[in-house]
This record gives structure tokens, sequence and C-alpha cells, in this order.
């Protein structure tokens, strides 16, 4: 039954020889891995506009301004990332970059600032696409829909798990990320030439608020420190712009150009809408209100088009990719993972394929991470801001960084541009990142600052145990293995049915004159009806009764295997467990689990072979 609701689910298995068919097109990988760079457009003007209101309305005339500097940054950190593909066609991560180049540390750094930022991605992603909807909702006459944010979320955070889980390529083919992707960019395309156009014809039309937003005094002053923080908050717009040169794997061949051309399509257009929102939200004074939870998408598609099937359109379109933006991290937080298991920095598991040819295990957990933080902060994706943005520009910083040390070695054809173009791109997102550790780190930047290098330490903690083992484990030195002169066998039997006589049987075939049955005394009637029966179903093997008078089944257990153990020196202790297989798995939940409990306790017991002997029960 749990194989078929699998199959329901997640799909028929893919053969692995059918990996080089499920490579993506650039047309395909633009949504499946622009969607959280693209759908930050939503959001990152707000997040301007929120910080700049602290001064009072007035100060956002310095929107603008702030905007542009954000757009030349991501236009640096755009060209610099393409060096990256180039440079890495196997997939550029920073944490490949910044480990081969500036040595281990950097690199475990660089991972773990990412894994962080892609869970906060995908909860901050989906909370805010919770957000457009909730907006809509509320202009449409559904206003308490804003009560069930957090199930809302969740459910959209299982969806785009369980979609991931079936695979992206198939996902992204059938339209499921592509579609909503590009009717967003077409939308907010939309929405900008049209307000363009109305500005010129007819000019600006203010926004109107169903509620009026408290306008409080200015609070602070407007500078230097306001408008850092403003500009910190504007620069989520770059979150995602890394996922192409980490994905450079999953695009069709010729991948690394297919992917610097795809990753140049994706900063010309989130340049322009980016751009293109701020514009507008600056001309026709939208503003974040606290009161409505109206985004200020919203505000400006229901001042320039109304509240009609364009303004619907708009709002659905942008609901969805930031929904589906999530997508980004749930591509590149498991291939991030499966690095990190090869190198043994996470457990192995991550490191596995599976049925659809996705690290299904990296997928699952980010899917559960996400959801956490979703409860936690209770969908708000303004409250997960000040924790955004930062892991990412650590591991921007590593990268660019990486890729300088990286020209300065190697010293290629064309090594003294790039080694330019990832200076300038280093340093400008380093300064970011410091403002952003400084600007909001009493607003939940600590969390993020403190979590990095735990994750190092667990990193590293996680290596030693493999090497450990990996060390105990080697044949260097081990001496030849003895041959074995005895076998000791020892069943461990609940009573004399159809169910132990094949265990009996098995025991006397690996120890003919060595094996036993043992019986725990739990109840003296039961016992003295077992001994009875024993000589004539006992199989010729010997029954041992152990006293129990505290009614403890593990300890007497225990302690006669381990008399046993001390009885030959030349021997191996097998203890065979007899067990019936229900025919229904639901008949599993009426009988204790006492072999399993038996089992885990020998599992720690050094020495010791432990046999199933199965009898499997007709339906």
């Amino acid at each position: 039954m749990v194989g078929q609701i699998k199959r329901f689910l997640v799909g028929k298995p893919i053969a692995t020889e059918q990996q080089r068919h499920h490579r993506l097109s650039r047309r395909t990988a633009l949504a499946v891995l622009s969607s959280d760079a693209l759908s930050s457009v939503a959001y990152a003007t707000e997040a301007i506009l929120a910080v700049l209101i602290l001064a009072g309305t007035a100060a956002f005339e310095v929107a603008l301004p702030i905007g542009a500097a954000i757009a030349v940054l991501i236009l640096v950190v755009g060209f610099s990332y393409r060096q990256t593909i180039r440079a890495y066609p196997q997939g550029g991560g920073g944490y490949i970059v910044a480990r081969e180049n500036l040595g281990e540390t950097s690199g475990l750094i660089a991972a773990g600032a990412l894994l962080i930022d892609y869970v906060l991605t995908v909860a901050v992603a989906i909370s805010a696409g919770v957000a457009a909807i909730t907006s809509l909702a509320g202009n449409v006459g559904m206003p308490g829909l804003t009560n069930y944010s957090v199930e809302i979320a969740l459910f959209f955070t299982a969806l785009v798990t369980l979609v991931n889980l079936r695979g992206v390529k198939e996902s992204g083919g059938g339209g499921i990320f592509a579609l909503p992707t590009y009717a967003f960019i077409a939308c907010i395309l939309l929405l900008i030439g049209f307000g363009i156009f109305r500005s010129v014809t007819v000019g600006v039309t203010p926004v109107v608020h169903s509620v009026a937003p408290p306008l409080p005094e200015a609070t602070q002053a407007l500078g230097i420190w306001l408008l850092l923080r403003a500009f910190a908050a504007g620069c989520t717009a770059l979150t995602g712009i890394e996922a192409i040169s980490d994905g450079v794997p999953l695009f069709r061949v010729p991948e690394s150009r297919n992917a610097a051309t795809t990753l140049g399509w994706m900063v010309l257009i989130l340049v322009t809408m980016f751009l293109g929102v701020t514009w507008l939200a600056y001309t026709h004074g939208a503003l974040p209100n606290e009161l409505t939870h109206e985004t200020v998408i919203s505000q400006m598609a229901r001042t320039i088009f109304g509240v009609g099937p364009v303004y619907v359109a708009i709002q659905v379109a942008t609901a969805l990719i930031l929904v589906l933006a999530a997508n980004t991290a749930f591509a590149d937080f498991p291939r991030l993972a499966s690095f990190l298991s090869r190198d043994r920095f996470l457990p192995r598991q991550f490191a596995s394929r599976g049925d659809r040819l996705v690290f299904s295990n990296g997928i699952v957990v980010l899917g559960m991470f996400s959801a956490l933080l979703v409860i936690l902060f209770n969908a708000n994706e303004i409250a997960m801001l000040p924790l955004y943005a930062i892991g990412v520009f650590i591991s921007f910083t590593l990268s660019q960084s990486g890729m300088v040390q990286r020209h300065l070695r190697l010293r290629e054809e064309g090594w003294q541009r790039g080694a330019l173009i990832s200076g300038i791109g280093a340093t400008l997102t380093a300064i970011v990142m410091v403002v952003l550790a400084v600007t909001k780190f009493t607003h939940g930047a600590w969390m993020v600052l403190l979590m990095i290098p735990f994750l190092v330490l667990l990193f590293r903690g996680i290596r030693r145990h493999y090497e450990h083992v990996a060390e105990q484990l080697s044949l260097s030195g081990a001496p030849r293995p003895v041959p074995l002169r005895r076998h000791t066998a020892i069943v461990l039997v609940s009573g004399i049915h159809r169910g132990v006589l094949p265990a009996l049987q098995y025991a006397r075939s690996i120890a003919p004159d060595n094996a036993t049955a043992v019986y725990v005394n739990l109840d003296p009637e039961q016992t003295e009806k077992i001994s009875t029966r024993w000589c004539d179903w006992g199989c010729e093997v010997p029954l041992v009764v152990l006293e129990s008078p505290y009614r403890s089944l593990l300890t007497p257990l225990m302690r006669y295997i381990d008399e046993m153990d001390t009885r030959y020196s030349d021997d191996v202790i097998t203890i065979v467990l007899p067990e019936f297989v229900p025919a229904h798995w639901w008949e599993h939940i009426l009988h204790n689990q006492t072999g399993l409990l038996i089992k885990t306790a020998l599992m720690f017991r050094k020495g010791k072979v432990v046999t199933s002997v199965p009898y499997r029960l007709e339906k």
C-alpha cells in the first residue's frame, strides 16, 4: 500500500540511463531556476519603502536612487557569475568555488550560509505568495482569508515539495513552473508599460487606500544609517541570482553556454522589472499598509487597472510566482547537500538520487524546515526578511573572492579582465554583506550569523565521524580472520506454535550440537504449559527457562547471552528470532513488537549475530 501511494504521488521510477534526457532547455531553466530572483520584484521595492517611511513619506524620493544602485549591483553580480559558469561547468556554487580556491573553512562557511538562505527562500517566497492571495481576497470581499495564512502557506509548501519529488524536468516541461513564471513577467511588464503610458497621456493617479494607513511623523532623520538600511532591505532583489551557476549540470548540452545565456536573460528581465516597479511605486505614492495587509504590487495594479480581470490576473500571477519561487531553493538545496555529502560533511543519504532522479532526501528535509519557519513566523514574510539575504551575500563574497584567487593562480587567457570583474563583484557584495549584518543585526540577523559557525562545526563533526569509521573499517594492518570452529545458536521463543518450528530447525542446521531455546518466565502457568509441550515439539533442542522476578524481558535475556559468550573463545553466537508476519499491514498494530525491541538492544552488543526467521501468515 505504501508503494502504491508513493507511485501515485511521486510517479513511476525513472531509470538511471534516462538522466541525460531529463535536462532543461533554456526556456524551461529560466522558469525553474530564475523564479526566486524574478519573484523578488514583488517585495523588494516594498521592503525599501518600509524602511524609508520611518523618515516620513517625503523620504520616498530617494527610493529611485536606491533602486538604481541595487540595479547596478545586480548587473555586476550577474556578469561575475557568468564567469563562474564558464569556469565551473559542473556547477560552480559558492561551496565548490570557495573550497577549491580559498580553503575548506571558507567553503563550509559558504555552504552553511547557502543552506540557511535556501530554507529562508522557501519560507519567505511562499509567505509572500500567500500575502498576494490575501490581498486579492481582501479586494474581492474575502478579508477573513488572512486568518488562514499559515494553513495556506503550509499547503503550498507541501505542494511544491511534492512537485519537486516528481522531478523538475517533468514539472517544468508540463508548465507547472514555466507558465506562472512567464505569466508573471508578462503581467509586470504590462503593469509597467501601461503605467508609463497612463502617466504620459492622462497623468498619474495616486493610490487610494480602502483603510488609510497610519502615517506617523518622521521618527528618524534621513541620514546615512537609514539609507543603508533601505539599501540593505532592497538587496533582497539579488537573492536567487546564484541559482543558475549552481545548477549548470541541469542544462542541456552545451551546459555552460546555455546557463550563461539564461543568466543574461534573467538579469536583464530582473533589472527592468525592479526599476519599473520602483518607479511606479514612487510616482503613484504606494506605501506599505499594515492595516489592510495589501501589497505594493496590488496597490499599483488596482490603481492603474481598477479591480477587474487584469488586476486579478496580476495578483494571481504574482501569487503563483512567489509560491513557485521556492522551487529555486528546491533545485539548489538538495544539490548542495549532495556535494557536502559526497565530501562527507553531511550524512550519506543526501548524496543518493531517488526514484525520480532527484535528491529526494534533500527535498524532504528542505520542505520540513521551511514549514517549521512558516509556523514560527506565522507566515509573515516581512518578519523573516531581516534574516534573509545575509547568507546569500556571504556566499556571493566568498564565491567571487574565490574566482579572483583562481584567476590569479591559473592566469588563463583574459584573466586580468576576469579578475577585475570578480574583484569588483566581491568588493561590492562584501560591502553589502557588512551593511546587512550591521543594519539587521538586532532585527534577527544575529540568528543567521550564529547558525553559520554552528553548521561549520556540525559539518566538521560529521566529517570526523566518517573518517573515524573509515579508519576502523580499513584493512590496512588488520589481522587475518581466524577460522571459526563452532557456532552457538540461541533461539528466543515466546511459546510453541508453527512460527517457532522453522527457527528451531534453522538453529540446528547451523549448530547441530550447540543450539539452545530460551524462554523468559513471565507467567508461571504459561511456562508450565510450554515445558510440557516442549518434549513433543522442541525439535530436540533443549529449552532453558530464565526466571524474571521483576517481569523484565530484556534483562535476563541479555544476562544469559553474555554468560554464553564467555563459554567459548572460538565461536560465534547467533541469536535466532522466530517472527510471524501478518498478512495485512494494519494487523501489525494488533501485535507487540518484541522482536524489534530485542534486535535493537542486541545491535549494540559486540560480536553477536541476530537472525530473523519469518513465518508469513496467509490471508
